[in-house]
């Protein structure tokens, strides 16, 4: 149709942008040899009797002695090598620089999370499961943040993302006692299932009530009436996120914070309590802390003993969140046990290393609503390719750059075609179609984030 566009259509090089745009982290990355804290997380717990039997982070050492491996990334669409990212120094930061190096601007995946105990409980990207296909890795440099006075990698979490451990050693089965926190972002939600860490079913089926205990963190509202608009740390006990008691709990009016610490304890029998605080100041609030759920199944529980992130039991997988990191322990934590690691994540000094969205990273762009990814219709490269949404797939098709154009502005480039994202005809009517274009520099190609 000649009559569909009435501007000039100038070309560039998006391969030159794209380069310049990328993100040179390493150069921003803080120099100098990280100081490693005398008692960290693993450490509080151990000495309070419950040692930690895993500890997950891409941002730091959680066992003052841990100088090992912290998660692994991979090249995405290159010749798909891999390395190994570690820490600065024993229970320091990570080394973020290495990673910068290794991937060189191009698209990296994290494949492997380390477990920093003996147990070996590493997490690995999440197979098929009852309720939800082959999971996907992160996008390795989609979430900077400055802990510590580094600039280190979060785990970005969109749909279709998940990592799994079937077959762990010394983790809760049974009825047995546990704890768990993770640190993610409470500006980086959805009310999707289920954005949870922790004990989960072995063979990633949905197997009954109280075969799962994770701490859940979203705007998933499962009990009504909830209180507020969350998002809330919740207790996933299968078929279920509870707020507290059986389900909806007035006390629990949610966290909202940037940086989040949310924690879940159980006994297995009769008692289980949910905390949050802010990740960079002040304590953990209690949201519950009482009697197990009398729905049926709940007491006594029935642990498998896997653990997952980013995804529900049965690979639920409409999710989003950003996880930094977390661990479980074999016992009920103490409350002074507790504060004292929240004591040591806000020491951390979480913040924000750039404004989202990153150039040179590329996104899945989740529907919070639906769980499902803007897609180019078909893989097709050519102008007037529509976008629609569609499930996670996991492949180039569904990944989009966003490079700043200057004032708040930004392009949506398509990682397959090196198209934008365009208001078709510079329409501004409600119900205008988007679709991919080559670049004109004009603002119908322009977009801003709120």
């Amino acid at each position: 149709m000649t009559a569909r566009r009435h501007r000039h259509r100038t070309r560039r090089t998006l391969l030159a942008v794209l380069a310049v745009a990328a993100m040179g982290a390493c150069a921003l990355v803080g120099i100098g040899v990280a100081q490693a804290a005398t008692s960290l997380p693993c450490d509080i717990y151990a000495a309070a009797g419950t040692p930690c039997v895993a500890a997950h982070s891409t941002t730091r050492g959680l066992v003052a002695g841990y100088s090992g491996k912290l998660y692994r990334v991979k090249l995405s669409w290159s010749d798909g090598s891999s390395t190994d990212i570690g820490t600065l120094a024993a229970g320091g930061y990570a080394n973020a620089a290495a990673q910068d190096s290794f991937c060189g601007g191009a698209s990296c995946t994290i494949t492997e999370i380390y477990d920093q105990t003996p147990r070996h409980n590493n997490l690995t990207i999440e197979g098929p499961g009852g309720n939800g296909a082959q999971d996907f890795g992160a996008n390795a440099a989609a979430l900077p943040i400055i802990a510590g006075g580094h600039e280190v990698y979060g785990l970005y979490v969109s749909a279709g993302v998940g990592y799994r451990d079937n077959a762990t050693s010394g983790v809760a089965t049974g009825s047995s006692a546990e704890g768990m926190y993770m640190v993610t972002q409470g500006t980086h939600v959805n009310n999707r299932c289920c954005f949870d860490y922790g004990n989960a079913e072995t063979n990633s089926r949905d197997n009954g009530n109280g075969h799962m205990d994770a701490i859940n963190f979203g705007t998933e509202c499962w009990f009504s009436p909830c209180s507020g608009s969350g998002p809330w740390a919740q207790a996933d006990l299968e078929n279920g996120l509870f707020a507290g008691g059986n389900g909806s709990w007035s006390a629990n009016t949610g966290r909202g914070s940037e940086f989040v610490t949310a924690t879940l304890k159980n006994n297995g029998t009769s008692t289980y309590a949910i905390k949050d605080g802010n990740a960079q100041s002040g304590g953990l609030s209690t949201r519950y802390n009482g009697a197990l759920p009398n729905l049926g199944g709940y007491r006594p529980m029935h642990l498998e003993g896997a653990i997952v992130l980013g995804t529900g039991g049965d690979n639920s997988d409409g999710s989003v969140g950003s996880f930094y990191e977390g661990v479980m322990t074999a016992g009920y934590p103490t409350d002074a046990a507790e504060n004292s690691v929240q004591a040591n994540i806000v020491s951390v000094g979480y913040q924000d290393s750039l404004a989202f969205p990153v150039s040179g990273a590329t996104y899945r762009i989740t529907n919070v609503n639906s769980g499902r990814v803007m897609d180019a219709i078909n893989c097709v490269t050519t102008n007037g390719t529509r976008i629609d949404l569609w499930s996670s797939l996991g492949n180039v098709c569904q990944r989009w750059s966003v490079i700043p154009t200057g004032g708040g502005r930004y392009e949506i480039v398509s990682a397959s075609s090196g198209m934008v994202l365009d208001a078709v005809n510079c329409g501004t009517a409600n119900g205008i179609r988007v679709d991919q274009w080559q670049w004109l520099n004009n603002t119908c190609q322009e977009w801003t984030f709120a």
